[in-house]
């Protein structure tokens, strides 16, 4: 094998090599390497006039090393012209090592340098990912420490090797405190053995978990808590280390068990209630039906299906149905309607069907409820039948009083002419005949009132199935006190009229008419004799907006004391000095109960009384 030359060997080596010699440090051997960062000129000169790309600061530490002959190292020196691009920047491990001459003096200085680019830019780039990782830790661990939630590690064998300072503040443990002994601990006793053996199997499987425990806090008190934690995985390695974290949902639990109950508890109610109870989606197919909706039926959730109630219908009535329900699915509006629901022995019973839409958020839903009024149907019949016959025995009666007052009527004027005819002709000896015959004369007149009163009693009764209409008050007060024109000239009466508030009203003609002729009409007979009548005739709306008309007089008053007195009461009389029968304010009284209205009389004895009639509101 051939020897090849030390000095060849220097120059192929990859390492820069130079030798620096004497004390002007002149460039002595130079290898290919070396030259690339000196310059293939450099041999004979000295390297302070041609240092070539090699760093300012190595040529003032040479003198140095050459005077003390101590070795002298610099790591990564940047050895490139300035300015250059940082790709093209190049990174030398330099080293500089005396050497002596054959007496043992200093000769030169040895230089060595490695191409270390590489290395650096490989450790330059680790110190940015280590930087750049230090920024998320301290990011990330922000983060961690700041949301509402306990985080924390753990490694495969159940060692809990970090907890974010939420655990010490929520346990009111110290942060010198074992977490793999204390954590357990603190589980609830009846959650304990669960949540372990979760976590464990976890592990084991290398998977990662998720479930709920009852977690102790710094006041005593056990919180439900959330554990989420997965592992981190790096393939093909099996996990070490799981990452998790703890969130209170004891609210949100304490919640949803007051729902489940609230649930449970309506479930029950609408159980219990007898009456078909069912609910509908938005489309509005049923999906809940009560246990009497299968009581009542015989069929079971699942033979009624998401259209019961229409199947159970009489068949003449089960398209009306359907179709109304489909308009209020599409409408919102609320359905109603009253049908014949088929009963588990085949009879067909009515009920009152209504449903109701809920809107919950974005979340629509029908509840709707079947009530069974069929005895209510069958009472409303019967009650129905016996209205009519006393309707018809009420109108029979009438014109029985009617006729009979009509006919008694001549009886009486022949045995008034027959009297008048006695007085004529014949005398009498007796001293109290001029008493006698006015007795006589005075109860043939009463005997005439009363069957007239009696048949207008009946006439205005019929007169109360007349239509209704809006009347001008005013016109009919006009007619009213023209036809009592001659009482109040009479009398002397005064009356003033003030219907501008409430000028019409919605009522029956001849009923008006007759309960404003009864009450002026009573307002001139009963007169005080030491004044002459003055007579207030005006109307109004109440607050509600209900039409009033009242009648005021400063005559004769009554005595009103208690609400049981009988001034309304037929034939009963306050003031029986003066003529009459007892028959107009029963008669007004009749009239106005008869249309929904009610009278109010407010009466002082000697000083007069107000009418206050409070008709229904018009519609």
């Amino acid at each position: 094998m051939p020897n090849i030359p030390f000095s060849q060997l220097l120059r192929q080596l990859p390492a820069g090599v130079a030798t620096l010699e004497g004390p002007e440090l002149r460039f002595g051997f130079v290898n290919e390497a070396m030259r690339a960062l000196v310059g293939e000129d450099a041999e004979g000169q000295p390297i302070a006039q041609h240092p070539g790309q090699l760093p300012t600061a190595l040529l003032d530490v040479l003198p140095q090393v050459y005077a003390t002959g101590k070795p002298y190292t610099a790591k990564a020196c940047l050895c490139t012209p300035q300015p250059a691009a940082k790709e093209d920047c190049r990174y030398f491990d330099l080293a500089l090592e005396p050497y002596n001459d054959e007496q043992d003096e200093p000769a030169g200085l040895l230089l060595l340098a490695i191409d270390v680019s590489e290395q650096e830019a490989a450790r330059q780039q680790a110190h940015e990912l280590a930087l750049v990782t230090r920024h998320l830790d301290a990011r990330l661990r922000v983060l961690t420490e700041t949301a509402p939630l306990i985080t924390y590690t753990t490694d495969a064998q159940g060692r809990y090797t970090y907890a974010s300072p939420q655990w010490y503040r929520f346990t009111g443990q110290p942060p010198s405190a074992d977490l793999t002994a204390i954590w357990p601990l603190l589980i609830h006793p009846e959650d304990r053995l669960r949540a372990l053996y979760e976590a464990d199997t976890a592990r084991r499987t290398g998977t990662g978990w998720n479930y709920e425990y009852r977690l102790r806090r710094f006041d005593g008190q056990y919180r439900w808590m959330l554990s989420r934690a997965l592992p981190e995985v790096h393939p093909p390695d099996p996990p070490v280390y799981w990452h998790g974290a703890l969130t209170e949902v004891h609210d949100q639990r304490e919640l949803a068990d007051a729902l489940r109950r609230g649930e449970a508890e309506l479930r029950f109610l609408a159980d219990s209630i007898p009456e078909l109870i069912w609910t509908a989606t938005a489309e509005g197919f049923i999906d809940y039906y009560n246990r009497y909706t299968t009581d009542y039926s015989g069929l079971t959730k699942d033979e009624l299906g998401p259209t019961g109630w229409v199947s159970l219908l009489h068949p003449s009535e089960q398209a009306e149905a359907a179709r109304r329900w489909v308009q209020c699915i599409a409408s919102g509006e609320a359905y109603e309607g009253e049908y014949r629901m088929r009963r588990l022995d085949g009879a067909y019973r009515w009920h009152i069907i209504r449903a109701r839409q809920l809107a919950d958020g974005a979340v629509l839903r029908w509840f709707g409820a079947c009530t069974d009024v069929h005895d209510q149907n069958l009472l409303r019949q019967v009650l129905q039948t016996q209205y009519d016959e006393l309707a018809r025995a009420h109108h029979d009666l009438d014109t029985f009083v009617y006729a009979a007052s009509h006919d008694l009527r001549q009886p009486a004027l022949n045995l008034r002419g027959l009297f008048d005819e006695l007085r004529r002709t014949a005398t009498f000896t007796d001293p109290e005949q001029a008493l006698l015959l006015g007795m006589v004369d005075g109860a043939l007149t009463q005997f005439d009132n009363t069957l007239h009163d009696l048949a207008v009693t009946v006439q205005t009764q019929r007169a109360q199935q007349d239509p209704v209409e809006v009347l001008d008050l005013g016109l009919i007060l006009e007619e009213v006190l023209l036809g009592l024109r001659p009482q109040a000239i009479q009398r002397e009466a005064v009356l003033d009229v003030d219907v501008a508030e409430a000028p019409g009203l919605v009522y029956g003609r001849a009923n008006l008419r007759s309960v404003a002729h009864n009450l002026v009409s009573n307002a001139l007979k009963f007169a005080h004799p030491g004044r002459p009548p003055h007579i207030r005739l005006r109307s109004y709306h109440t607050p509600d907006g209900e039409p009033v008309f009242e009648v005021q007089d400063n005559g004769l008053g009554m005595e009103l004391a208690d609400s049981s007195n009988p001034v309304f009461q037929l034939f009963v009389r306050q003031h029986s000095h003066i003529e009459g029968t007892g028959v107009g304010l029963y008669l007004v009284q009749r009239i106005v109960r008869s249309h929904g209205g009610h009278v109010k009389v407010a009466s002082t004895l000697g000083e007069g009384t107000t009418f206050s009639i409070y008709w229904t509101r018009p519609t």
